[in-house]
């Protein structure tokens, strides 16, 4: 008995060490590899265009990143537990119809304005607290668990779908994307502020030293008699708001709700945190990285875009572009591996 004793409480040190380990091992100097990455990209495109560092196209390439960074942070959440979430679009279909409908619109007569506002954010936190119940609780597969989320959300936003798309008349999510300070719209500043939290919250803060433990080795932190569960609530949570965020946001954007809305936003979200170099089998990475990606999976589109290259010949390039970063940054960890899933 008193063997068991003390082993489970070297457990308990080795599971405590390991988180302390885990936060001393994010360095800020993670950063350099993105911010290398970024410098090339854009000195290249200008070299070849001539007009990539013009202030406007720089201020689209900006505006143009704001909503997929804040995905890409919120996703950052789920994938350093080693984890994932595939429920974003349709989250972000549903939040976008909620707004639209509860806040002063073109379709009925509602007009809640704050209240609409919350709401919708309330429903994205909803999904990532339903999507952490079924996985931390009932144990079910993040994969499979938010692949469902998702088509509900894609089928709740279609039976919110009035007869003619919903235009937003509502000046406090206008504003968002209309008022701009230094000639950047309040939409970026939003961004910025989420990544930022983000960051924070995930270095310095024991919710994020115990979200990169779980990542790391959740075997050790059960054995050892921690409980994860409230973790993988709090992770799936907040991406989850995040989330409904940004279904926010780009309504503000486009002025409307739309139950495709975030079409074709989710795997760029996960590929632009890998291409930052949140490690999808957990453990590693960051809001900031991950922001990162999708900023340089933003100038890569409108680089080529400059110089002339089509819709497929963007898709071929960028996704070699992400195999090769992946293929990089794991290089010198592939020595350690024992198994490649």
């Amino acid at each position: 008995m008193e063997a068991a004793t003390s082993m489970n409480s070297k457990t308990v040190g080795h599971s405590l060490t390991l988180i302390g380990d885990i936060r001393s091992n994010l360095p800020w100097t993670q950063f350099a590899g993105p911010i290398a990455a970024l410098i090339l990209l854009s000195v290249g495109f200008q070299l070849v265009s001539g007009s990539f560092f013009t202030i406007d196209n720089l201020k689209s390439v900006i505006e143009a990143a704001a909503v997929p960074a804040i995905l890409a942070a919120a996703i950052s959440f789920v994938v350093i537990m080693g984890s994932i979430d595939l429920s974003l679009e349709g989250n972000m279909a549903t939040t976008s119809m909620i707004v639209a409908l509860l806040v002063a619109n073109s379709v009925n007569g509602n007009d809640y304005g704050v209240a609409g506002l919350l709401a919708a954010l309330a429903v994205g936190l909803g999904f990532g607290l339903f999507n952490a119940v079924l996985n931390a609780v009932l144990k079910m597969p993040s994969l499979i668990v938010t692949l469902g989320t998702w088509f509900v959300g894609l089928g709740i936003a279609a039976v919110l779908f009035p007869e003619r798309v919903p235009q937003i008349n509502d000046p406090l999510i206008l504003n968002l994307a209309r008022v701009r300070v230094f000639d950047l719209s309040l939409v970026v500043y939003v961004a910025l502020v989420v990544i930022l939290a983000s960051q924070l919250v995930l270095n310095y803060t024991r919710l994020g030293r115990m979200i990169y433990a779980v990542g790391g080795e959740e075997g050790l932190l059960v054995a050892s008699g921690l409980r994860v569960r409230w973790v993988k609530i709090a992770a799936f949570s907040i991406c989850g708001l995040l989330a409904g965020m940004g279904g926010v946001l780009l309504s503000a954007q486009l002025s409307t709700g739309n139950a495709n809305i975030a079409s074709g936003l989710l795997f760029p979200a996960i590929s632009a945190a890998v291409l930052g170099g949140t490690v999808l089998t957990g453990g590693r990475g960051g809001a900031v990285q991950s922001a990162l990606g999708a900023l340089i999976l933003e100038v890569l589109n409108n680089g080529l875009i400059q110089v002339g290259a089509g819709p497929y010949t963007r898709h071929i390039i960028s996704g070699a572009v992400i195999v090769v970063a992946v293929a990089a940054g794991g290089w010198h960890r592939r020595g350690q591996l024992r198994v490649v899933k």
